[in-house]
């Protein structure tokens, strides 16, 4: 990795500036049109969250100061987990020293995958996360499964970025120069969305804005995966496995939506070192998140769309849980899910 490889983590360039680099310029330099197209007026209004996309570059996005971290293949599991947990991030890219090149990410759920299969009892220690390093676990895992890395170029647009995270059922695409091979940034649903809600005001508005969350028929509404407070974790982490969701909704013996318990707060088996105990329930292990937790946001079917993105947004979370008046679980609308009703409308992949 050119000019910034070092041995564990590789690269931070820390800060907390998340002013966009260019995009304030862009749109300010094209006052009077309809995001940058001329001939916008005569077009459908419809697709104008997917000409605004295609309108800009995933350079466009890249804060002038972030934080990116950066694994070497050669490091050790448990400690890739704890310096996630150190570094406040929930993902990082791979470098293989010996490749020369990126050849993966490391998530969340990786770590959810490794106590998933290994996990047996309090009592018996997980050598695979104690002892394995990256490239050992991806050996194992992978197989002969290997694909090359998904990325994206700064210079791609951000309807490229959007296509390419949903088509590939990614959350997290990493922008990689192709010239220097430097890790820049890492894309996520929601970093587009809050991108796009910052000049929402300044583009003419579809009609479909109007509609409701059911009529727009946006979301899962069948066969939702759930869990009750006194799940163990162990069985959560099955279900996120089995399932493949993000996030598990808790309900109570009433049929209520009380919590939720995401992918997210697996990695505070970590952070607190608790991970080799995963016969405590879902409630015991939420504790830690106790007095900042503002509780399951909700929406409803009956909501309008402008409705739906403005509290996801400003809620900064990954999803909405659909109740109905009692507060009973009807479906899961994710970030995705609006993303592609909002920019891939009538695209096919």
């Amino acid at each position: 990795m050119p000019g910034v490889v070092q041995r564990d983590l590789i690269y931070d360039s820390a800060g907390g500036d998340f002013g966009w680099r260019s995009a304030v310029s862009s749109v300010q330099s094209t006052a009077g049109e309809t995001v940058e197209h001329p001939k916008a007026a005569a077009e459908p209004e419809s697709d104008i969250y997917m000409r605004f996309m295609k309108s800009h570059k995933c350079y466009d996005i890249v804060p002038t100061s972030s934080k990116l971290v950066v694994f070497d293949t050669a490091l050790q599991v448990k400690k890739a987990f704890f310096a996630l947990v150190a570094n406040g991030v929930r993902a990082a890219p791979l470098w293989d020293t010996e490749k020369q090149s990126f050849v993966g990410m490391l998530t969340i759920t990786d770590f959810i995958i490794i106590l998933h299969r290994y996990y047996k009892s309090p009592m018996v220690q997980i050598y695979e996360l104690e002892e394995h390093k990256l490239e050992t676990w991806r050996e194992v895992y992978l197989q002969a499964t290997f694909k090359p890395l998904v990325n994206i170029s700064p210079d791609a647009s951000l309807f490229d970025a959007v296509y390419t995270l949903i088509k590939n059922k990614i959350h997290r695409l990493p922008v990689i120069d192709p010239v220097t091979g430097n890790a820049l940034y890492i894309l996520t649903h929601k970093r587009i969305l809050k991108f796009l809600q910052l000049f929402v005001c300044e583009m003419p508005k579809p009609a479909f804005m109007k509609q409701t969350l059911g009529e727009l028929g946006i979301g899962t509404y069948h066969e939702i995966a759930f869990i009750h407070p006194d799940t163990p974790i162990i069985k959560a982490l099955n279900i996120f496995v089995e399932r493949r969701v993000s996030a598990l909704p808790v309900v109570d013996d009433s049929g209520k939506v009380v919590d939720i318990y995401s992918k997210f707060d697996v990695i505070n088996l970590a952070a607190e070192k608790t991970y080799n105990n995963l016969d405590i329930t879902v409630t015991q292990a939420l504790k830690h998140r106790s007095q900042y937790f503002e509780g399951v946001v909700k929406c409803h079917k009956m909501e309008t769309m402008e409705t739906i993105v403005d509290r996801i947004v400003k809620a900064e979370v990954h999803r909405l849980v659909v109740v109905d008046e009692r507060s009973s679980i009807e479906g899961i609308v994710s970030l995705s899910d609006i993303l592609q009703a909002l920019v891939l409308r009538g695209e096919s992949y």
